[in-house]
Formats: C-alpha cells, structure tokens, sequence
C-alpha cells in the first residue's frame, strides 16, 4: 500500500499542483469533522462519483478514511486502480492522525465555499437586512422584491413570505426582466448566510442601480425571528429574457470580464485542453437545466452557477485544474468565474454562445456510467416484489430520504 503522512499531505494542498483529497467514509461522518480541503466521495458512492469528480485518471489521488482497524480507504484505493486510476495513495491513519499531528478537523459540508461567503462580506462589507427589517418592510408594504437565491427543490420546502425563486446563477442574468424601477430595493435570501452574501455582491459587481442587501441569516433568522415561512411552495417560471435583454447581458458580461481580468478561452482551446493528458478539465453548463437539456456541449457537466460557487466541492474534486464554464451570453459564467477565481479556482469562460454552436446534444448527462445501466423495472413489479418479501434499498442520501 502507498501511504503519506499527514505533515507530508498538507503542503501539497495548498502547493498549487493538482492534487484530490478524497474522505471515503459516509456523508454524516465527514460532516462531523474533516480537513479543509477534503472532498466527500463516500466509498458506498465511489464507483458513480470519481469520474466525473476526478475526470483525469493519472491524477495525484490521495483517500483518507476514519483511521483504525477498518481499512475502507484501502479498499477504495483497490476499487480506483480497478477503474483505471494509477497515483492513489491512502493518508496513514486517517482523520485520527491528522488531528493527532496538530491538524484542526472542520465539522459540516462545503466549508471552503460557505468561509469564501464570510471573507466576502468582510471585505466589501454587502449590505444587509435582518429579519425584523425586512418584515416591518412588507408590512409598511414598502416597495421591494425579495428573490429567494436557492435551489428549487429548497424554495418547495420552505421560503420566506412574498419571495420569488431566482437562483443565485441566474440574478443578473434575470434581474432586468424581473425589476424595471432602478429605485427597488432587492433582497436576496438563501437558508443561511454564505448565498445571500454571494447572491447580493453579484449583482452590486455588476453595477446595478437597485439598492441591494444580503438577508441576514436567512430562512433560519427568519424562523428565529419569530416569523412564520411559507411551506410548500411552486416556483414561478424563471423570469424571460427578450433580444434587447441577451444583448445587454452579453454587453455587462463583456464589461464585468475586463474590470476582474477574468480569463476567456475560445472553442478552439478549450478542445486543445480537451484532448491535454497532462491537466484535468472540468467543462461546466451553468444555465438552467431546461437549457442544459435543450442543448449542450458533449462532455459539459450542468451545474448552476450560484450552486458551482456554494458547493464547489459537489462538482470538483481536483485543486488546481482547469474550469471552464459556459452558457450563452457569457454574463452567467463570468459571475461564477469570478468567485471561482477569487476561492483560488483557475476558471476561464467560454468564448463562445453555447447555443449557437454545432454538434450539441439533448436531453439530460446520465447519471450513472453507461457500463453500469440496469434494465428498468416497472413500479407495479416493484410492489409485487416488495409484497413477496424482496428488500427495496433507497441509494439516495438520508436528507432526500427523509425529505
């Protein structure tokens, strides 16, 4: 077995190579404490996350586990080099060695992402609402449009009162279409903190004239405030963009790439990457998936931009590999590229509209390797089978399990 300390691991994290830092135990004991850097593969997951979260195979690989007897990283290592990869090597002693060479275990999911929220804040100090404020202000009926920052399926579980689902991805890119009185306050919230920060301070980097604020902690202050959320809610369809808008947004993506110096790479490199054994490539769709699945660029993986921000480490596994994003006019993967790039990513944005491109498919990437498929087995059967005594395992995590 190929071992490496924990004192010889960590200079690597942050050396500027490419490295993986994969923790294979199971999502609740990640939670509970790991190393900074670690990315979550779940060995009862592996074989359907490692290639599309650490596409090149000769990629420096480096799997931790609990520590002790149990030996799951070895094993994972085994199941790796099965799959083709050929620099794995295992952390000697796991989480308990890393915590015993003097090294602190961080407990929770996508820390880099969510600390990158705070050092935001600091540093160009986004205004913010609290609860109350926000409430006294519906309440005067005070004229404001509140834009919930998250996920659909979040903003069906609970929202705040008077919002309207808009992603955090698609705010400036939507914006125009949604406000049209340049004196309109706008708030963006999320459940907590990090996406309402990062969801505010996009759209004040673009420069619009909108008064913008962070809501201060949230579904969750808003709760702790004593207020009541609305529970299951249908999201409106996301706002329509007209010409006159996609030419604008493609004008402020123009503008924002030269203000932050952000890289833009054309088609004609990105398949020179593409074909480059040397670099890992992560080729991102940051549109929605109704786009995504109108049509997209062989090989592109769709990930929400304001998602690719928050929880960059669900998409990307690889420090110091190449990102490239894109969508049609630019705007929504220069918003993410700049925080990408800011988190310490090396992200570039596509040149090109993606739509106007040749030899794009359809429909949604699979979700499982194709070597993998299984023949379907229709509901009905399922319900014999179960009524006879067969055991039906629910491979989803245990918060989509509950939910």
């Amino acid at each position: 077995m190929s071992a490496i300390r924990p004192e010889e691991l960590k200079p690597l994290l942050t050396a500027g190579g490419e490295i993986a830092f994969v923790d294979v135990r199971e999502a609740g004991q990640f939670g509970e404490g790991h190393p900074f850097f670690a990315v979550n593969i779940p060995y009862s997951k592996l074989e359907l996350r490692a290639g599309r979260l650490i596409p090149r195979k000769t990629t420096p690989v480096v799997l931790m586990d609990e520590g002790g007897e149990a030996g799951v990283a070895e094993r994972a290592r085994r199941r790796l080099a099965a799959l083709g990869y050929d620099n794995v090597r295992v952390m000697s002693g796991g989480a308990r060695a890393w915590e015993r060479a003097g090294f602190t275990l961080y407990k929770g999911v996508n820390l880099p992402s969510k600390a990158f929220g705070e050092l935001v804040e600091h540093a160009a100090h986004t205004p913010r609402l609290t609860a109350r404020q926000l409430h006294e202000m519906q309440e005067r009926g005070e004229p404001l449009i509140l834009l919930d920052g998250r996920t659909p399926a979040e903003y069906r579980r609970m929202t705040i009162p008077g919002s309207r689902l808009c992603p955090n991805g698609e705010l400036g890119y939507r914006l125009p279409a949604l406000v049209r009185d340049p004196a309109t306050p706008v708030v963006v919230n999320c459940a907590g903190r990090t996406r309402s920060i990062i969801g505010a301070q996009s759209l004040i980097n673009l420069g619009i004239p909108n008064p913008v604020y962070a809501l201060e902690n949230g579904t969750q202050g808003w709760e702790l405030a004593g207020l009541t959320l609305k529970r299951g809610n249908t999201p409106q369809p996301m706002a329509s963009i007209d010409a006159d808008m996609a030419r604008d947004s493609a004008v402020r993506a123009r503008e924002l790439i030269a203000r932050f110096s952000i890289p833009v790479i054309g088609q004609e490199s990105l398949q020179a990457w593409q074909r480059d054994e040397t670099r890992s490539l992560y080729l991102f769709d940051v549109r929605t998936q109704e786009e995504f699945e109108a049509g997209h660029l062989p090989g592109s993986v769709h990930a929400p931009g304001g998602q690719l921000v928050q929880a960059t480490d669900l998409w990307v596994a690889t420090r110091g590999a190449r990102i490239v994003l894109c969508d049609d006019t630019s705007l929504r993967a220069a918003q993410t590229a700049l925080w990408l790039r800011r988190m310490g990513h090396d992200a570039h944005v596509l040149e090109e509209d993606v739509t106007a491109l040749a030899g794009l498919q359809s429909g949604p990437a699979p979700e499982v390797p194709v070597a993998a498929s299984l023949p379907p087995c229709p509901a009905d059967t399922v319900a014999a089978r179960l009524q006879a005594g067969a055991v039906l395992l629910d491979f989803r995590s245990s918060g989509d399990f509950r939910a």
